[in-house]
């Protein structure tokens, strides 16, 4: 069985940023993915909800390893960071009216799994966990040209290093490039409910485009 892939060292680009903005291109990941809105943390709300799906999707495909229906080209990985994708009718991003965003939460998979590995997965969770997984999709999302940045703090701090992250952009020639498809990112690499407020690191991605 070949080593453990951790999605995170192996792609340090992606998931190592500095604590000041670059710029990176992120190429084509495939994701599971659930859609929803409100706010996320309400505790019986969409987004709990689309989380306890996600992660009942990524196990049974990393657990498959144990079971008769191993995926092609499997290997084992540590689970990578849950993300997700924000906005809001008005396109401001506020921290302080959360029950107005609209979001898409999402985790990467591995690269065997395609459609059928995907609906075997859904399937899986919903016989064994008893957890309705229709609203699961299997998402192709390359995102481009984007500047990220790392945050350490509350996430409703954001808006002070959102605020580096816009001074950079105008300093490189850039301009925000948000669309229907390229969002205000976030990709959580704490869990809060073990880690104290201050500690809490979370990438900022912002898709841009050059002026």
């Amino acid at each position: 069985m070949a080593d453990i892939i951790d999605y995170k060292k192996e792609y340090k680009d992606l998931y190592v940023p500095k604590t000041e903005p670059s710029i990176i291109n992120v190429p084509k990941i495939f994701f599971a993915a659930v859609d929803g809105k409100g706010n996320p943390n309400e505790t019986d709300g969409e987004y709990k909800t689309a989380l306890e799906v996600l992660y009942g999707i990524q196990y049974t495909i990393k657990m498959s390893k144990k079971g008769t229906s191993v995926p092609d080209g499997y290997f084992d990985y540590v689970v990578p960071p849950l993300e997700g994708l924000w906005w809001t009718a008005d396109n401001k991003f506020d921290m302080k009216s959360k029950s107005k965003f609209s979001w898409i939460s999402m985790i990467r998979l591995p690269e065997y799994v395609h459609k059928d590995v995907f609906k075997w997965a859904c399937e899986e969770v919903l016989k064994k966990k008893k957890i309705d997984t229709g609203k699961a999709y299997l998402f192709n999302f390359t995102e481009g040209l984007c500047v990220h940045c790392m945050h350490t703090g509350p996430y409703e701090n954001e808006p002070i290093t959102l605020g580096l992250i816009d001074e950079f952009i105008n300093r490189n020639n850039l301009i925000k490039d948000i669309t229907d498809t390229r969002r205000h990112h976030e990709i959580y690499l704490s869990d809060p409910r073990k880690t104290a407020p201050e500690k809490i690191k979370t990438i900022l991605r912002i898709p841009v485009k050059k002026k």
